[in-house]
């Protein structure tokens, strides 16, 4: 009796339940070795793909095989032991060294020229058929890219509906989702503590468990939840079909906190104006020190003149600055007044910037399936079609949330003049009430910039407090009795010019408070 090896192998634990069983490889293995005197010394069982190289158990047998601890080894068929030329190029080592190779299905003659090529041509058409295969699940896998669906397992905030059908926001993870955006677009969390606060909340991954600081991480870099499927591997992107959970605006602004949160260790001391003032000369935060109970900011660049700066003092400047700014209540209601005349005036250019929108957005979707010819055509690079398909995919996601929110009656335009005129009275009731946090936010809302220069504060205001800070004044400040509450008169130059920059989404305050 010849003692031997047997090898058995399936791709998938779901391949073992039906046709080429590991059981029933085993049976016609034990057939073969009967027939044949040879004994099975030890069985060797796999549930790995022979496509590629680097099965464990396969390797372990080859070594075991080349030490001479088996005369040869039986395997079912060629397919089952090799569907890679390289894999097969070591059996082929095995039999040059006299060690036996065996195949119960094919019943070839290892050791005689014939046998030999007739068992290549297997190993050759089992390795084209991989690749056959591996051709028609590529072009099933971008076929449904293309069609706006995700082929793969849905992300957190989703559930798989099945081949074929777009992902669906679980009813459950999804407003958690969301939550975790908003959050984190707060600025006020960094990953450990929207971790913490997210794990509190109920948010957990596909097995149940918690969300990890890099599963977080993975969740607020996925352009899924925009609506753009995002093949990290290849670059390339999509536009998916499934319903977004995070408006564009948002999922940016997640960004930006992303990129300036590198490092992150926390908050030891939460100073006043802490990542707020930077130096007018070399354009670096200023670090805040509490000395003999006064807090100072200071540069610590070298190069740079000494810039220190008491805390008291610049909030004697900040209050300077908001009252330059500070309208009078008659005046916020004046300003009401004359939006209000200006909204009627502008309805009926309503109906005109929903339809170029959808121009635009038709434009941007023709230029994308110009872009995919292109790509077909292989008339551009892939370098330059990927970085042009990622623009555009990225202004059509913008348009479409921009239209929805119009088809909604959630004017984005709107939703602006009320946050500005908001603002406007948080800056003067802050300052008024002395605020420390409320003033610091509503500031870092309101300016572009909050530089020093050596002690002296210098504010550049977003364009329309720029607005207000040049009006002009009022001859009277404040209603006397006769004056009606609705005002009849036009709006003022003053007002349809800061109608019109609350009404530009190009512009800095238009971007930061969609």
């Amino acid at each position: 009796m010849i003692p031997v090896y047997a090898y058995i192998r399936v791709s998938t634990v779901k391949q073992g339940e039906k046709g080429s069983s590991l059981a029933e490889q085993r049976l016609a293995i034990e057939e073969y070795a009967k027939r044949n005197n040879l004994t099975i010394r030890e069985w060797f069982e796999e549930q790995e793909t022979a496509a590629k190289r680097g099965r464990t158990i396969f390797k372990k047998m080859l070594g075991l095989l080349l030490k001479g601890r088996a005369h040869g080894v039986v395997i079912h068929k060629i397919d089952r032991g090799a569907r890679n030329l390289r894999d097969w190029a070591d059996l082929g080592n095995l039999i040059d060294k006299g060690i036996q190779v065996y195949f119960a299905h094919e019943g070839l003659d290892m050791q005689s020229r014939g046998g030999r090529l007739a068992a290549d041509i297997q190993a050759v058409v089992a390795a084209d058929f991989i690749r056959n295969l591996r051709d028609e699940v590529k072009k099933g896998f971008y076929g449904r890219l293309r069609q706006g669906l995700y082929p793969l397992r849905a992300p957190i905030g989703y559930s798989d509906q099945g081949g074929g059908q777009p992902k669906l926001p679980d009813p459950v993870m999804a407003p958690l989702v969301q939550r975790a955006f908003r959050l984190y677009a707060s600025g006020k969390y960094n990953l450990r503590t929207l971790g913490q606060e997210m794990n509190r909340l109920g948010l957990r991954n596909r097995q149940g468990g918690r969300v990890t600081r890099n599963g977080l991480s993975t969740m607020l870099n996925n352009e899924f939840y925009i609506g753009i499927i995002h093949i990290r591997r290849t670059g390339e992107r999509f536009p998916g079909v499934h319903e977004s959970l995070v408006k564009k605006s948002e999922f940016d602004r997640v960004q930006e906190v992303l990129r300036g949160r590198t490092k992150n260790t926390g908050v030891k001391n939460d100073f006043l104006y802490r990542k707020t003032l930077r130096c007018r000369h070399c354009s670096y935060s200023l670090i805040a020190e509490k000395q003999k109970g006064i807090i100072y900011y200071r540069c610590h660049t070298p190069e740079c003149p000494r810039t220190c700066v008491r805390e008291d003092y610049i909030n004697l400047q900040v209050l300077d600055e908001i009252h330059k700014i500070s309208m009078t209540p008659f005046e916020i209601e004046l300003l009401q007044a004359e939006f209000a005349y200006l909204e009627v005036e502008k309805q009926s250019e309503q109906k005109n910037f929903r339809k170029s929108l959808e121009l635009r957005l038709a434009n941007v979707t023709e230029r994308l399936e110009r872009l995919a010819d292109a790509y077909i055509d292989q008339s551009l690079d892939k370098e330059t079609i990927d970085a042009k398909n990622h623009e555009l995919l990225q202004e059509k996601v913008a348009l479409r949330d921009f239209l929805n929110q119009l088809l909604h009656e959630d004017d984005p335009r709107r939703i602006r003049k009320d946050k500005f005129l908001e603002l406007l009275k948080r800056l003067k009731l802050s300052s008024e009430q002395y605020n420390g946090s409320d003033l610091r936010d509503a500031l870092k809302e309101a300016t572009s910039n909050l530089q020093v220069d050596q002690k002296s504060l210098v504010v550049t205001w977003e364009k329309p407090f720029e607005v207000i800070q040049n009006r002009p004044k009022l001859v009277c400040c404040e209603p006397s009795r006769d004056t009606p509450r609705t005002f009849k008169k036009k709006p003022s130059s003053f007002t349809r010019k800061l109608w019109k920059l609350l009404h530009d989404e190009n512009t800095d305050l238009g971007k930061s408070f969609q």
